[in-house]
């Protein structure tokens, strides 16, 4: 499993091999998953109170609102995809 934090804005990181999807806000389907996550007490809000702009589900079925957008989110994990690189001697640098 990955335990590489990824941050989701305002000091706050989750584990990237939890996550399964980074979703828009927007769509109808999305908003009715968001309303049934906190019907469910499965929501995780660390907007601080900003806007809603991307929705990330977790491998436990947990929901978390993110203000930071799903492209920025999303070039985050690709970035700590990228192995780190190794020195000949085989120690990472």
């Amino acid at each position: 499993m990955d335990y590489r934090l990824i941050n989701i804005g305002f000091g706050n990181a989750i584990v990237a091999g939890r996550v399964i999807a980074v979703v828009n806000p927007k769509s109808s389907p999305m908003k009715k998953l968001r309303d049934e996550a906190r019907d469910q007490k499965r929501l995780v809000d660390v907007t601080e109170g900003r806007r809603t702009r991307s929705i990330i589900v977790t491998d436990s079925n947990h929901v978390i609102l993110s203000a930071v957008q799903t492209e920025t989110i999303s070039h985050r994990f690709s970035a700590a995809s990228t192995p780190e690189p190794v020195d000949p001697e085989g120690e990472q640098k």
